[in-house]
């Protein structure tokens, strides 16, 4: 396949890097914000309450992935992986910028929790199918012998992506004061994804598929059921051990990084 790898694939790995972190700064400034948003979306009258429901939803976001992981992963199998692309990268955009425009508790009551919640989930069902999605066609598009150190690059997106998050809630908040922001500021974050997401889209609309889809497509080869495929086959002994392997890497770097991030 190294014949068929398009000259520009440096621009494709740069493209789809900066679209997951756009996409992890979605996912997480939602937890960056937690303890406003729990005064502004839940009774003021129980504050430890409001704040656990408030992390509740943060933590289902991470609980939906999976399932999101599934869907998109089927659709980039069937359709094609542009496409899921720009999906979950328009639904972290819609998920996360209607944040910044939903009423609060104080105008619509309990609804404002059910509508925080819905969007949540669109976060994390189409962070699910992005990650992945992502990896899979950066390494489309290189040669096996340099698969893992250019797809590895996308593994610095979840970082840089809670930077991004910090830094803009910083500049908001010096920007336009303490009260300002506790009052209405606080939604400048979340709309400024609609800002980011354009650049994303713009940057990935450009895209072609990868050579090797287009190649399996070319020959009729793609998949007809990815699920059976993947579980019900030799290949699931393959998801077994990358499963055990995620799990590990994920608890070391959680459990790094979100002590910091959270305080």
């Amino acid at each position: 396949m190294a014949a068929h790898i398009p000259a520009n694939f440096r621009r494709v790995i740069t493209a789809a890097s900066a679209g997951n972190v756009i996409e992890w700064y979605d996912f997480y400034i939602f937890g960056s914000l937690a303890t406003l948003l729990a005064v502004k979306f839940f009774e003021k009258s129980h504050p430890v309450a409001a704040l656990l429901s408030t992390i509740a939803l943060f933590t289902a976001g991470f609980l939906v992935r999976p399932l999101g992981a599934f869907l998109f992963g089927w659709l980039g199998d069937r359709v094609g992986r542009k496409y899921t692309f720009l999906m979950t990268l328009t639904g972290m955009a819609v998920g996360t910028g209607a944040i910044g425009l939903i009423p609060t508790f104080e105008s619509i009551g309990l609804a404002a929790a059910f509508i925080l919640f819905g969007l949540r989930m669109i976060q994390g069902l189409c962070l699910g199918g992005s990650y992945g999605g992502a990896i899979t066609y950066v390494a489309e598009h290189v040669s096996d012998e340099r698969r893992g150190y250019y797809t590895g690059w996308l593994q610095t997106s979840p970082t840089l992506g809670i930077v991004l998050s910090l830094l803009v809630i910083i500049v908001v908040r010096t920007y336009f004061g303490e009260a300002a922001f506790n009052d209405w500021a606080w939604r400048v974050p979340f709309l400024f994804s609609f800002l980011l997401v354009f650049i994303t889209l713009y940057m990935r609309l450009s895209f072609e598929e990868s050579p090797i889809y287009e190649e399996i497509k070319a020959k009729g080869g793609t998949s007809k059921n990815p699920w059976k495929e993947a579980f019900l086959s030799a290949n699931f002994k393959f998801v077994v051990i990358a499963t055990i392997i995620v799990l590990g890497e994920g608890v070391v770097w959680y459990s790094s990084q979100l002590p910091r991030w959270t305080r």
